[in-house]
């Protein structure tokens, strides 16, 4: 019971720090950051913390603005990345944020880590008119443009992926009986109530258990020894990294084998199945939208090429296992062509413009069939996904690229 009332307190805490700052905040000059020779790019990451396995998208963002400067720099201009660690805590992140706008002067917020951190600032950044761009969140409340214009999502959104589970389930296995773990926040509840929505009137007759954890608890294993005595055949992995390795060991050592579905924030072979166990792991299903570098069918791929030559030049210490630095690497991609789409009217205001006027644009990174996509009322840049399967090795690809905006 401690620990929980503590965990209020720290949200209680960041909510009103958030809304004191939004309610203070005086927009930010359309130019700030910006200069003739640089721009300012801000960033907060948990590079400590409960979700530090994360980290490793921060530093392949950084290494790629460093890459974008050796090539030189966009619009004539230099980035200046600066990158803080707010340890996935809303307050950390509220203070980071007011750091980087006020004291560092940045022109935008790129690449913020975590729903929780970019709830607490959602608000603020939209006050001050400075963009808060490309989240790393799936959450559907970052897609919202009507009432944050300032605010642009980049993954799929974590309703869209709970429905393609939802489908998968009712199609493969429809008497499952579904057990869930998730994140007690809004990055859990919207996948939750993604696989609800997505089995519509069945959903209250096959999942027979819902487990919530918090980001402060030291493992799930309480959770996952109920949802074993639920009785479920159908375990859904709603984690972020660390407590998803947690949950596929700990089924593992309890001798329960559902057929396990990971979320896709979490599929990473090095940064998760690794520490799960490879064996734990073999047969747990997930969705990607953005190339495995496991896979051999890329072994050749021109885009898959460049990213290796990236990482070996500019991230050496990096995880080639990992789907984190694949993911640093299309999303800094994302923004690079932004900026370059920008030249003509590079400002705050022309920055989103060009954010919400992306057509099938491709990236170095994301499967065929997989482009992004923006429009002003469409602030969510990937909505295609693919359903893969973890052989013990690597992931195999199967089915066919299911659009999140086929399953609303």
């Amino acid at each position: 019971m401690k620990r929980r009332f503590n965990s209020r307190l720290v949200v209680w805490g960041a909510l009103m720090a958030a809304t004191a700052l939004a309610a203070t905040a005086a927009s930010a000059d359309e130019t700030t950051g910006i200069t003739d020779k640089t721009i300012k790019i801000g960033n907060i990451m948990p590079y400590s913390g409960p979700a530090s396995a994360y980290s490793q998208i921060g530093k392949t963002d950084a290494a790629y603005m460093k890459m974008v400067n050796d090539n030189g720099g966009v619009c004539g201009r230099q980035i200046d990345f600066i990158s803080y660690d707010d340890g996935y805590s809303p307050p950390k992140a509220v203070e980071q944020a007011r750091k980087l706008v006020e004291s560092d002067q940045v022109a935008l917020i790129f690449n913020s880590l975590g729903t929780p951190s970019n709830s607490a600032i959602q608000k603020y950044m939209n006050a001050k008119k400075t963009p808060q761009l490309f989240v790393a969140t799936g959450a559907s409340k970052f897609g919202d443009p009507k009432h944050f214009p300032w605010t642009m999502g980049w993954q799929p959104d974590y309703v869209s992926e709970g429905k393609i589970y939802a489908r998968y389930l009712l199609k493969n296995i429809p008497e499952a009986k579904i057990g869930v773990l998730y994140q007690n926040d809004d990055y859990g509840k919207d996948y939750l109530n993604g696989l609800k929505a997505g089995l519509g009137d069945k959903a209250s007759s096959m999942i027979v258990a819902e487990q919530p954890y918090e980001t402060s608890d030291p493992t799930v294993d309480s959770q996952m020894v109920n949802l074993k005595g639920s009785g479920a055949t159908v375990f859904f992995n709603v984690a972020t990294p660390k407590f998803a390795a947690q949950a596929i060991k700990k089924a593992a050592e309890l001798g329960w084998k559902p057929t396990q579905l990971l979320n896709s924030v979490s599929n990473s072979v090095g940064a998760v199945l690794k520490p799960a166990g490879l064996d734990a792991s073999k047969g747990v299903v997930s969705a990607l939208y953005l190339k495995d570098s496991q896979d051999p069918q890329w072994k050749d791929d021109e885009g898959m090429k460049k990213w290796n030559a990236f990482m070996d030049k500019y991230y050496p210490d990096g995880d080639k296992n990992s789907s984190f630095t694949i993911y640093g690497y299309a999303v800094s991609q994302t923004l690079e062509k932004v900026l370059k789409a920008s030249c003509g009217d590079f400002t705050h205001s022309g920055i989103m413009k060009s954010a919400a006027s992306m057509k099938d644009v491709e990236l170095d990174l994301t499967p065929p069939g997989i482009r992004v996509n923006t429009s002003a009322t469409d602030f969510y840049p990937l909505q295609d996904m693919q359903l893969i399967k973890f052989d013990g090795k690597r992931w195999e690809a199967f089915g066919d690229v299911v659009s999140g905006a086929d399953t609303q």
